[in-house]
């Protein structure tokens, strides 16, 4: 008899004298729980979700579609990026003439390559208000998800009020787990037993968010 015969066999016998119970899974475990809190307008929670990157050290821009290739350009330009890593899908209007070289994502590059690249510039799937968090899914406009765990600096652009959410139930209901989900907290960071805050541990050591309304 294998290991995983045995295992069965005990998990049989401890479910032996159970009732058989024809409800549905979905239907037996209440889900009342809240989805969000509060009942914030959207305003509100765009300005919680700001205010929650920001607590997370993270650099908070806003702007319109038209101001948005100008910052991206002043932000890129400030960290001094002769390189940028670009998604496939990132939409080429983001991105002006005559900034740094784009450097495209791709599968054969190496780490080596991409520890080279000073800035990455990507979308987002979704952004929580109540946990300033934002969620990548690996989409075209976010590319493969080493590109952003790599480079020292993120950008990442929010499109508001689409792409914010206020809680994580929310969250969860637009995501798909089968795609490559990264939850992004701030700029990376860890902390040794006394405390002492290491940022660009295993991932960007500057992380600005940049929420683009049409306002």
């Amino acid at each position: 008899m294998s290991s995983r015969e045995r295992i069965l066999g005990r998990v049989r016998r401890a479910l032996a004298d159970v009732p058989r119970d024809d409800t549905p899974y979905e239907r037996a475990v209440e889900r009342a729980y809240l989805r969000e809190h509060g009942g914030l307008g959207v305003e509100a929670t765009v300005d919680l979700l700001a205010e929650n990157l920001a607590d997370y050290r993270a650099i908070v821009h806003r702007a319109t579609e038209e101001e948005l290739p100008a910052v991206i350009m002043r932000l890129l330009a400030e960290h001094g990026s002769p390189y940028v890593l670009v998604p496939p899908g990132l939409p080429p209007e983001w991105l002006s003439a005559g900034g740094p070289t784009r450097v495209d994502d791709r599968a054969e590059s190496t780490p080596a390559e991409l520890d080279g690249v000073a800035s990455v510039v990507t979308g987002c799937a979704v952004a929580i208000a109540e946990t300033g968090t934002i969620v990548l899914d690996g989409g075209p406009e976010q590319g493969r998800r080493r590109i952003t765990l790599i480079p020292d600096h993120h950008i990442c652009v929010v499109r508001v009020p689409d792409q914010v959410v206020a809680s994580v139930p929310q969250a969860l209901g637009r995501l798909d787990p089968a795609r490559p989900l990264t939850w992004i907290s701030g700029p990376s960071a860890t902390s040794d037993i006394e405390l002492d805050r290491v940022e660009g541990v295993h991932g960007p050591r500057t992380l600005e968010v940049v929420l683009v309304g049409g306002e």
